[in-house]
């Protein structure tokens, strides 16, 4: 057996359990997680890559597509970067932003070269900006992870990480939600591409997307970072899950009565809906879309007009009702905070890629869909891989032999009597982060924030985290709502902490008390802690801008 072939699988006391050991393994089977298991196993490691959901079809991407901000023009690159950095507030790093251009375009080619199906320029040529069939990009790097050798357990999340004696991560924990039983896997590396979280709301592609690797890697010591950047909110059909937002270029959005609701459909259009949609429904047409559009987008994007066929509208001719559906950290920029250009984080041994990671060091305090985060996907979780498995070779041949533990905090431990009913909480995290409507909307408290609000919404998301911290490890199939509510509360804490820390406004962080930029808040906040949470300006940053001013 090669170095890239299966892992090795030992036998347990359950015959449904499996215990296996790996030179790296990752968490999480969406594009960047893809990346990193086809980038360790083509270094030349034994990698095991366990999935919530089925690798290649789960999450986001898979889902609905995506742009890719790739530049192939060296000389428009300064354009490229500059563009967006006012609208982050300032917090991206050049030498971030040309190395994710550079590996971006390295890894589109090769996905070229693997047969993805690029549609073609005016001049014939690929158009690398576009991955828009997101199933078929994803069904491709399936493939090529498993041609590379990767062991891929499908439906199998991950519970909890393992650590050495010093502290090192060492594997993870599971259960196998088809087969059965549980699952163990030892190894030397461990990559977190968990995806960001999205609470639930039921956007497209994230109901998988529960902050899963936020909370796993808090409970190793990790800290996350931009998580004040959390409250995107997506347009979409009042009735649909779908949050692509390119066609609504051509919208016109009304009041109930049909009169046009003035500056929503401008450049700051979201923030004009989203203070109407607080006290009342808000309607949109597509009409003005050139017929040609109009073809070109049902070759593109089905999905978009599945919602609206199965009802009968048409979205050209009639009007429908739009609500904003919170895509959180999918469409922020906050996430565990990486320390170097490896994408590792302050723990040794884990690494994070994709939504699991910051990208405030490519886009500052403001992404939206795709773009952006389609490259720092594919570019961190290259990079993340790569550097695991080096890891994982100067550790040398029997690090799987260390003693390991168990760490999991809320929702897995065996020494407690209590258990708690997961929806319920679920739902009582939801009511803090996710209204927005015409009749939840009047307690919205997390797009537009305030002082009272942020502090009303802590005080019962602790209360929550106390509740649920030292609760029992529930049945099997109970589970995974169990632990993706204790994440999703950690979540939440980690986010409004944050925002009570940032007393401005700045990039997607809107604070209703503080509504101007401060230049003397120029600088990224880190975040962490489980019973107590805690936020504060990265030193590192601010001493940097210190020098440069």
């Amino acid at each position: 057996m090669s170095a890239n072939q299966l892992a090795s699988e030992q036998s347990s006391n359950n015959d449904s359990d499996l215990e296996l050991e790996a030179d790296v393994l990752v968490i999480g089977g969406g594009p960047a997680g893809a990346w990193a298991a086809y980038n360790a196993a083509a270094d030349g490691v034994r990698v095991v890559l366990v999935d919530k959901g089925y690798c290649g079809s789960s999450g986001a991407t898979a889902s609905g597509g995506t742009s890719v901000w790739y530049v192939a023009n060296p000389e428009q690159r300064e354009t490229a970067m500059a563009s967006r950095e006012a609208l982050g507030g300032f917090l991206a790093e050049r030498s971030w932003m040309e190395r994710v251009l550079d590996r971006t375009h390295a890894n589109l080619y090769e996905l070229g070269n693997w047969g993805y199906p690029f549609p073609s320029d005016q001049q014939g040529q690929p158009y690398y900006r576009s991955l828009q069939q997101g199933a078929e990009y994803m069904r491709l790097m399936r493939k090529q992870v498993k041609k590379a050798g990767v062991h891929i357990l499908d439906h199998s999340p991950a519970l909890e990480l393992l650590v050495d004696k010093e502290g090192a991560v060492a594997g993870a924990k599971g259960i196998r939600r088809q087969a059965g039983g549980r699952w163990t896997v030892r190894a030397k590396a461990v990559v977190i591409a968990t995806g960001g979280c999205a609470f639930l709301s039921k956007a497209l592609g994230c109901n998988v997307l529960t902050g899963d690797g936020y909370l796993m890697a808090a409970e190793a010591g990790a800290q996350m970072s931009g998580m004040e950047f959390s409250n995107a909110y997506a347009l979409t059909p009042a009735f649909a899950s779908v949050t692509k937002g390119a066609f609504y270029r051509w919208a016109t959005f009304t009041y109930e009565d049909g009169t046009v609701i003035e500056g929503a459909g401008s450049q700051r259009g979201r923030s004009v809906i989203a203070k109407t949609l607080l006290t009342q429904p808000v309607y949109c047409s597509l009409h003005n879309t050139p017929e040609e559009v109009r073809v070109w987008m049902r070759t593109i994007q089905h999905n978009f007009f599945l919602p609206f066929d199965r009802r009968g509208i048409d979205p050209f001719t009639q009007r429908f009702p739009v609500t904003l559906r919170l895509e959180g950290t999918v469409r922020g920029t906050g996430g565990i905070r990486i320390v170097d250009n490896s994408c590792a984080t302050s723990v040794p041994g884990l690494y994070a890629a994709g939504d699991a990671a910051t990208r405030e060091l490519i886009c500052g305090g403001f992404t939206g869909g795709g773009s952006y985060n389609a490259a720092w996907a594919m570019s961190s979780g290259y990079w993340s891989g790569q550097a695991a498995a080096e890891y994982a070779r100067q550790l040398g041949a029997k690090a799987n032999q260390r003693q390991v533990y168990s760490i999991g905090q809320a929702a897995v431990t065996s020494e407690s009597s209590y258990t708690f009913n997961a929806q319920e909480v679920i739902r009582a995290v939801q009511a803090e982060v996710l209204p927005y409507d015409a009749c939840g909307g009047l307690r919205q408290r997390n797009l537009f924030r305030t002082e009272r609000g942020l502090s009303d919404s802590l005080e019962r998301l602790h209360g929550l985290w106390r509740e649920i911290r030292h609760s029992a490890a529930p049945t099997d199939s109970q589970a995974l709502p169990a632990r993706e509510a204790a994440a999703m509360i950690a979540t939440a804490r980690w986010m409004y902490t944050s925002a009570q820390a940032r007393k401005e406004t700045r990039g997607m962080h809107k604070h209703q008390d503080y509504p101007q930029q401060n230049p003397n808040q120029q600088y990224r906040l880190i975040s962490g802690g489980l019973d107590t949470v805690w936020a504060k300006p990265d030193q590192e940053v601010v001493n940097r801008e210190l020098v440069t001013r």
